[in-house]
C-alpha cells in the first residue's frame, strides 16, 4: 500500500508542474493575471499565441500520460490506474505548486485517457473538436468531449473502473468550467480565435 500511495502522489505531482505558467514566464507575461486568467493552453493561446499554446497543450497531455505510464510499468491495474489517472488530473486542477488552484484539466484528462485507453480517446477527440470549431467555444468542445468519453466507454463496454474514471473526469470538467457554463448561458464566453492584449484584460 505504500507503493500505491507513492504512486498516487507523484501522478499529483506530475500533474501539478504549471506547464501554462512556466511557458508565459518565458515571455515576461503572468498568465494567471490576463485573459481569463486560467493557466491552460487556451488562455496561452489567445494571450501569447499558437506557438506557445501548443508547447503548453503537449506538456499538460502528456503530463497525464507519463503519471499512467509509470503506474503500469509497477503493475497498478484497474481501479488503482484509474486512481493515478484522476490524481494527475487533480494535481492540475489544484496545483501543489500555485496554492491549490490550477488548470481545468482538459488536456490532462484527455492525456490519462489516451495512455489508458488510446481506441476510446481517439474516438471521442474529434467530438470534441467539431463542436468547438463548430461553436468556436473551446468550454462547449471540451464539456462535450467529457460527456461523449463517458457514453462511448458505457457502450463499447469498457470495464466498470474505466468508465467510472472517464465519468469522474467528465465531471470535474463540468465542475471546472462552471463559470463558463454561466457565460455562455449570458452570451458573454469568448470565442476560439479572440486576443487579449498582454497589457490588458
Amino acid at each position: 500500500m505504500a507503493s500505491v500511495a507513492i504512486i498516487l502522489l507523484l501522478a499529483y505531482l506530475f500533474g501539478s508542474v504549471p506547464a501554462g505558467v512556466l511557458v508565459a514566464r518565458t515571455y515576461g507575461v503572468d498568465i494567471r493575471k490576463v485573459g481569463s486568467g486560467n493557466i491552460g493552453a487556451t488562455n496561452v493561446l489567445r494571450t501569447l499565441g499558437l506557438g506557445p499554446a501548443l508547447v503548453v497543450a503537449f506538456f499538460d497531455v502528456f503530463k497525464g500520460g507519463i503519471a499512467v505510464l509509470i503506474a503500469r510499468a509497477v503493475g497498478l491495474e484497474g481501479w488503482l490506474l484509474g486512481g493515478v489517472a484522476l490524481a494527475a488530473v487533480l494535481g492540475h486542477n489544484y496545483s501543489l505548486f500555485l496554492g491549490f488552484r490550477g488548470g481545468k484539466g482538459v488536456a490532462t484528462s484527455f492525456g490519462t485517457l489516451l495512455f489508458l485507453d488510446p481506441a476510446l480517446a481517439l474516438w471521442t477527440l474529434p467530438i470534441g473538436l467539431s463542436v468547438m470549431l463548430l461553436t468556436r467555444y473551446v468550454s462547449a468542445g471540451s464539456m462535450t468531449g467529457g460527456v461523449a468519453a463517458t457514453v462511448l466507454a458505457l457502450a463499447l463496454g469498457r470495464p466498470p473502473w474505466l468508465a467510472a474514471t472517464v465519468a469522474l473526469m467528465a465531471l470535474l470538467i463540468f465542475w471546472t468550467h462552471r463559470e463558463n457554463l454561466r457565460r455562455l448561458q449570458a452570451g458573454t464566453e469568448r470565442r476560439l480565435g479572440e486576443r487579449v492584449e498582454v497589457g490588458g484584460a
